[in-house]
């Protein structure tokens, strides 16, 4: 079992944003920009490509609609998406929202961010997201 499958069980906590019958979103421990959240299937499957056509579809959309909820809620340009899939090894896409062109670095991450600021960006995004 992954660490995400542990996540979406609820065996390890996390700053859930969104979820439905298949996809768990959530926000990213380890940000690179305040509202960096994570797209994950429910289905444990290692590669993103490895899931059938149809799941993956349905991945994207679920992660549109995240996107749009993240750019309710952090003041943004756009919300930038990226698989890299090493790091875990269950599918997952990170949506992180971009003021510039900058944003989208993974090496430059937000140096120990606070629970309560954690929670409270949660809760802002899941106030924005519609089923």
């Amino acid at each position: 079992m992954t660490i995400f499958s542990k996540i979406i069980a609820g065996e390890i906590p996390s700053y859930k944003v969104a979820e439905d019958e298949k996809f768990y979103a959530f926000l990213d421990i380890n940000p690179i920009t305040w509202g960096h959240t994570l797209v994950v299937p429910k289905k444990e499957v290692d590669y993103i490509f490895d899931l059938d056509d149809e799941l993956l579809g349905e991945m994207v959309i679920f992660a549109k609609r995240v996107s749009e909820a993240i750019k309710g809620a952090i003041p943004c340009r756009k919300v930038g998406m990226a698989v890299l899939g090493l790091e875990v090894p269950h599918a997952h896409i990170h949506l992180v929202p971009l003021k510039n062109d900058g944003d989208m670095d993974f090496k430059n991450k937000i140096k120990d961010p606070s629970p309560e600021k954690m929670q409270e960006v949660a809760q802002e995004i899941a106030s924005k997201f519609r089923l």
